[in-house]
């Protein structure tokens, strides 16, 4: 082991060059950097989509590697397997990696390191997917946060790390050893036909993420706070495709919200909340695991939600026969996303009104969409479902009815996705029948079904329900 021996580079969610304290670190060195991504059974158990986006995300930065001089090493199998195949290979000494919070990476990070050090390894972990490490974030009594508002409090106002700039040239190996053909995974195969509606809507890479960034702090930040809810209107980021998969970091994203509001722009601090929001799921699901798959709240794994059911298949197709249910999970199938308040009020129709496991959404949304994130993705639904970090947990049904109206007033958020509502519907809605699975046997010609459930009556029975468990 010499000071000129190799570093693995393991890249994860972290496909970007700026920002990214590992990189700038290998690169200072001196010593040959071997960037290296695995296909390991962490990402092949991801879902349909957002495996799929993983995939082409990993080839956009593939390219970008070579633009100064390295290439991406792929391989596939168990990632300490691989890693210490890599090592014979190359005489590497180190593997690095940027962290990552959820439980089953955390396994599998702590197995790697533990079995790399016990070889001599220098195998380390550097911090970044975050703007505040899970463990350096606590309350006056040395506990973690539970709730979202104290946590907003605590960091609103602490130092973040410095923006670090990509490097400009990596040392390469004498030799660089061999590498899977990245279409050989076939990373896109579950998406079936879907990929070719949904890649239209994509936005892959660094430069594409700093791009989206630069245009929303001119365009849409000063309106933010008040229009960020709208269905009917594109005035969110859109970076939360960019941001799961580390094409742009979030402390890129806070310092242009903090010079946002230094400039008095009105929608700076409801934009850095949303970015807190991020980090507090991160929070929880560090602090509190079971988050992913049990209930976070005390007392609600007897609650009497239904599983998989014939309804629940309803939802999924978006023949709810409520139109801001329907035209969410169609714009899903279509796009790849889905915006936040109408992911809210699916959430709740699908947990409260129709009394149905939130694990069935949660599951649901991880195999649909491209921003999915672990952590995001179960704080989200339980948050909904009333078992989670919510203040008023229960009694937050959502009306989805009233929602469309105040959020979507003229309907065209509705008449956008779901085609049986216009005698000639937009693209967007027709695109569907191209999107979803075969299987549904799905068409235009469909009459638009009736209301899955009264909502008086499905608030009434949620409430019930709550009353007795």
């Amino acid at each position: 082991m010499t000071d000129t021996a190799p570093i693995l580079l393991w890249f994860r969610r972290d496909l970007r060059l700026s920002d990214h304290p590992a990189l700038t670190e290998a690169a200072a060195s001196g010593r040959p950097v071997i960037p290296v991504f695995l296909c390991d059974p962490v990402v092949e158990g991801l879902g349909a989509a957002p495996k799929w986006r993983l995939g082409l995300g990993v080839g956009h930065f593939s390219q970008r590697l070579e633009s100064i001089g390295a290439r991406l090493i792929l391989r596939r199998g168990d990632a300490l397997e691989c890693l210490q195949a890599l090592i014979r290979e190359t005489g590497a000494s180190a593997v690095w990696w940027m962290r990552q919070y959820d439980p089953d990476q955390i396994a599998r990070d702590k197995s790697v390191k533990a079995a790399l050090r016990d070889q001599g390894v220098d195998a380390r972990s550097f911090s970044g997917h975050l703007l505040f490490e899970p463990w350096e974030v606590a309350t006056g009594q040395g506990k973690f946060y539970q709730v979202y508002t104290p946590f907003w409090k605590s960091v609103r106002g602490r130092d973040v790390a410095a923006r670090l700039p990509a490097p400009k040239a990596l040392r390469a190996p004498e030799t660089w050893p061999g590498r899977d053909d990245l279409a050989d995974w076939q990373m896109g195969r579950a998406m079936n036909r879907g990929a070719d509606v949904v890649a239209q809507y994509l936005h892959i890479g660094e430069a594409a993420a700093q791009t989206r960034l630069a245009t929303f702090m001119r365009h849409g930040i000063e309106s933010y706070a008040a229009d960020r809810d709208r269905l009917d209107k594109d005035a969110t980021s859109g970076l939360s495709e960019n941001l799961t998969y580390g094409e742009i970091s979030p402390l890129a994203l806070w310092e242009a919200g903090q010079r946002a509001l230094a400039d008095g722009k009105s929608g700076a601090e409801t934009f850095l909340k949303e970015v807190v929001w991020r980090e507090f799921a991160y929070h929880l699901i560090y602090h509190t695991p079971h988050i992913t798959r049990d209930s976070w709240r005390e007392g609600w794994d007897t609650f009497p939600w239904q599983k998989n059911n014939p309804d629940a298949l309803r939802w999924k197709q978006g023949r709810t026969g409520i139109e801001v249910v329907d035209a969410a999970m169609r714009e899903m199938y279509v796009t790849g996303r889905m915006h936040n308040r109408a992911r809210m009020l699916v959430g709740s129709y699908l947990t409260k009104h129709m009394l149905t496991h939130w694990r069935i959404g949660m599951d649901w949304f991880a195999e649909c969409l491209v921003d999915w994130d672990p952590a995001a993705n179960a704080m989200g639904w339980q948050w909904v479902a009333g078992s989670g970090p919510d203040a008023s947990p229960y009694f937050r049904i959502f009306n989805p009815d009233t929602q469309a109206d105040k959020f979507d007033p003229k309907r065209a958020y509705r008449k956008a996705w779901v085609a049986e509502l216009s005698d000639h519907p937009p693209d967007s809605a027709l695109q569907l029948y191209a999107a979803c699975p075969r299987s549904w046997a799905m068409s235009k010609d469909q009459d638009y079904p009736a209301p899955l459930v009264d909502l008086a009556e499905g608030r009434n029975r949620a409430l019930d329900a709550y009353q007795k468990r």
